[in-house]
């Protein structure tokens, strides 16, 4: 299998080469066969191709198996029309990456809440209030005058009923519940369409029980009753806005996976930014895309059928908690004292003493 790597910036090279180092310790021990490359985005290819997402590196994608994107500082980069192009963003429109799955599970000694959260967050990729993907030309935001600043929203059944069948996918595989968070009571022609889109997938899955929720009444729950979730579908800003806060009650941003996802690609992607406050110290956390990657391998398992990839990414997750679990080798965001280098390589001791067998695996009885 070949595998994209683009380190990004700020912290995005330092976590990068972190994943680099599990996938590949993954590779050895489960003989998954992977070819990894690296190509230059964001700030790094900038002074040298003028642009911040190479046509090269975007075509390239759609040639290899998987991607690994690290965080990019796009806040930081100059107009589109001088080579400033959102590299997340480029590849979610222009691969229809439609759902962006990002789990959310507590840490017992890291969370705030008082009952345990474990659901998962499919937030629709695409559109929404998001004008810089919106358009084919333009970006959907602009200024009649100097005084107003107006921005569409688009919404379209197709994005909507995407990520809905990736939420009741994975429902299925849960315990059988869908939350659609919406503002339909105020966006009633927009968001109407969006949960019209989701309705029509759930006829498709009579087993899963689908639910539906004001998106202040979900911001509220998270916090008071977590436990009522169990797979969420909404639009792109909730969706965005609701997984930060998930995964900060469930302990850090910095310790979710997350892949954008479509029926033939996926970027596994950290749900952090690029830290540039941090960048070069040798201290960001590596977990959230050491996730997101082992999530981007359980995906290239069920999409090949292998068992190997299936069991190495359930390795890295074994091996990931056990680290998180410990106090004494956590990075400083956590309360920690130990650098990038000194968590990867806990998880890597991990990997390496954590062996679960591909299910079809032959077994003494």
């Amino acid at each position: 299998m070949k595998i994209l790597v683009l380190p990004g910036d700020g912290i995005g090279p330092e976590i990068t080469a972190a994943t680099v180092a599990v996938l590949e310790a993954a590779d050895a021990a489960y003989g998954l066969g992977l070819e990894l490359e690296t190509r230059d985005i964001g700030l790094a290819s900038l002074p040298t191709l003028g642009t911040t997402m190479p046509q090269e590196a975007l075509d390239r994608v759609r040639e290899v198996d998987a991607t690994v994107l690290g965080p990019v500082s796009h806040y930081e980069y100059p107009p589109r029309a001088e080579g400033g192009i959102n590299p997340s963003a480029a590849l979610r429109a222009t691969y229809q990456l439609h759902a962006n799955v990002r789990p959310c599970r507590s840490v017992a000694d890291l969370s705030v809440l008082r009952t345990p959260m474990d659901l998962i967050m499919v937030r629709e990729n695409t559109e929404g209030f998001y004008s810089d993907r919106s358009m084919v030309a333009g970006t959907g935001e602009f200024m009649p005058d100097a005084d107003t600043a107006l921005s569409v929203r688009k919404i379209t059944r197709r994005a909507s009923t995407e990520a809905a069948r990736a939420a009741f996918e994975l429902a299925m595989t849960r315990r059988k519940r869908v939350t659609a968070v919406h503002k339909a009571n105020v966006l009633k022609l927009s968001d109407g369409l969006f949960l019209e889109s989701v309705r029509a997938v759930a006829a498709d899955f009579p087993q899963v029980e689908l639910r539906e929720l004001i998106v202040d009444g979900a911001s509220a729950r998270l916090i008071r009753a977590p436990g009522d979730f169990d797979v969420i579908v909404t639009t792109n800003m909730f969706g965005d806005i609701l997984s930060d806060e998930a995964s900060e009650l469930c302990g850090s941003l910095g310790l979710g996976g997350s892949i954008n996802i479509s029926r033939e690609v996926c970027v596994a992607q950290a749900q952090h930014g690029s830290a540039p406050d941090i960048a070069g110290q040798g201290i960001a956390n590596p977990v959230s895309l050491i996730r997101s990657a082992a999530m981007m391998l359980d995906w290239l398992g069920r999409r090949h059928d292998s068992e190997a990839y299936a069991a190495a990414a359930a390795a890295i997750e074994v091996a990931v908690d056990r680290v998180i679990a410990d106090p004494t080798t956590r990075t400083p965001d956590l309360g920690g004292t130990l650098t990038t280098a000194q968590v990867t390589a806990a998880i890597l001791a991990g990997l390496t003493t954590t062996t679960i067998p591909p299910t079809n695996e032959a077994t003494d009885d």
